[in-house]
């Protein structure tokens, strides 16, 4: 079985910058198409950040569009996302996904996974 597991995320002040990281570990039937950044802010619902496909297209959310990027590491299979000039309204818990297609034992339908989330804190 795949599983996600994040991490970069922590306190830091308005205008800084973070890395976060998305690696897969484990084997999976399923073949991956897409590889998603979601956040959740306490009391909100979560919202979709950015999102990089096999193909090798990326998109980023109006939101944070100029200020967070999307890459993968290719050798390691491990998806950043890269986020400047934060600002309060960023701080969340951030999750990645992976969006892919299952094997016989599911019909071949969609399949996502995601991992258990890093806090990001922006405040001075």
């Amino acid at each position: 079985q795949e599983q996600l597991v994040e991490s970069g995320g922590g306190l830091v002040q308005p205008g800084g910058s973070l890395i976060l990281s998305c690696a897969a570990y484990g084997t999976s039937s399923s073949v991956r198409y897409a590889t998603n950044w979601y956040r959740q802010a306490p009391g909100k619902e979560r919202e979709l950040v950015a999102t990089i496909t096999t193909l090798g297209s990326i998109s980023v959310v109006d939101q944070v569009k100029g200020r967070f990027t999307i890459a993968e590491d290719t050798i390691n299979q491990i998806v950043y996302l890269q986020m400047n000039d934060l600002k309060p309204e960023d701080t969340a818990t951030y999750y990645c996904s992976a969006e892919g297609t299952g094997g016989p034992e599911v019909g071949y339908r969609r399949v996502k996974i995601w991992g258990q989330g890093t806090l990001v804190t922006v405040s001075s």
